[in-house]
């Protein structure tokens, strides 16, 4: 059977710091009466696996789609571990979330650890007035007084941090190293690669039960680094027409995420030569295919596979998403998006100005 687009099962993740928000403003069905911290909504690990909530594929976990499709499914873009090379979720932080931090290469190797390196990319779906996220050690902070404090006064591990404001549509990057911490009132599209090796340094005190329970103070020590940068990982970039615009939001070795907004009722051939990711945070359409067709709304995740076949995209109202790519060793020339593809249907209106995105 030819390959489809692919849209999951939602996997909710229960966390003492987590709300109802998802359900307000990406219209998920939540369990009720537990606090949800988490929706993982492309995932090929043991704790979360994947499967297809509909369509020619429905009941398929993505991990065996991974084995039979292949590059059809990845393109030129590798797995890790033999999975899916990324992991999406949606995060909802009522209370702020632990500072932890997750491995990096060496420091995993010295920890004895076989886990995949974990660079993230939080995009605020929406914030609270005055809310912020914590990033980084704050400057002149070294490893020994990160030390000294998580022995003798662990209560002001927040004051050694980089505090900085979160607002709605701001993008941070936290690569493998980074010391961190999603605040209060923030709900995010989180971008990451496949691991889940998290060591929490502070936790505000909080007690927990379970697979959460426990600090990992040592473990986060021989973690954190003190040389992470974020701006190169964080230029902007941005291109329009009347039919679309993209601004580029974070481009690191991992995956590309960039914004992207279509006009209601609008057309045109799906051109794409390699793995896209669409984190749809507004709007409906459809992606008709040879299989069928698939639509999607307001907080679906559509993963359309490299050997997608004349496919094609309609918009029924005006869609914001995320697209989310994987950096391959190709000049992408048939990965080109054009602003006014050959076979696009523009919306009525007046003359038309085209912009040409320049190739990645």
């Amino acid at each position: 059977m030819d390959v489809c687009p692919l849209i999951f099962e939602p996997i909710y993740k229960a966390k003492v710091w987590g709300g109802d928000a998802l359900a307000r403003l990406l219209d998920k069905k939540l369990p009720p009466g537990e606090p949800i911290g988490e929706s993982w909504e492309c995932a090929d690990l043991e704790a979360g696996q994947s499967v297809v909530a509909r369509g020619p594929m429905k009941g398929r976990s993505l991990h065996d789609l991974v084995r039979t499709w292949g590059s059809d499914l990845l393109g030129r873009a590798a797995p890790i571990d033999e999975r899916f090379p990324l992991l999406i979720k949606f995060l909802d932080a009522r209370q702020t979330l632990s500072i932890q931090v997750h491995p990096d290469g060496p420091a995993a190797e010295a920890l004895g650890l076989r886990c995949t390196v974990k660079n993230e990319a939080w995009h605020v779906i929406d914030a609270a007035a005055g809310a912020r996220i914590f990033r980084g050690l704050r400057q002149g902070v070294g490893l020994d007084d990160l030390r000294s404090r998580a022995t003798n006064a662990p209560e002001s591990i927040p004051s050694l941090l980089n505090s900085v404001p979160a607002r709605r549509g701001d993008t941070f990057f936290l690569p493998a190293g980074t010391l961190h911490a999603l605040g209060e009132g923030i709900v995010v599209a989180e971008v990451q690669t496949p691991c889940d090796v998290t060591f929490r340094l502070y936790d505000w005190g909080r007690s927990r039960a379970g697979a959460d329970a426990g600090l990992h103070i040592d473990e986060a020590l021989a973690c954190v680094r003190t040389d992470v940068r974020y701006a190169p990982f964080e230029k902007k970039s941005h291109v329009s027409s009347v039919f679309a615009t993209i601004t580029q939001l974070v481009s690191c070795p991992s995956f590309k995420i960039e914004r992207v907004r279509f006009v209601e009722e609008f057309e045109q051939d799906i051109p794409y030569a390699e793995l896209v990711i669409w984190i749809v945070l507004d709007g409906r359409g459809e992606v008709r295919h040879r299989g069928g067709v698939e639509s999607f709304s307001r907080g679906d995740v559509m993963v359309l596979p490299a050997g997608l076949k004349n496919a094609r995209l309609r918009t029924h109202a005006v869609c914001n998403l995320l697209e989310v790519t994987i950096p391959v060793e190709s000049d992408l020339a048939a990965f080109d998006r054009p602003m006014t593809p050959p076979h696009a249907t523009a919306p009525r209106g007046p003359v038309q100005i085209h912009i040409d995105r320049p190739r990645p």
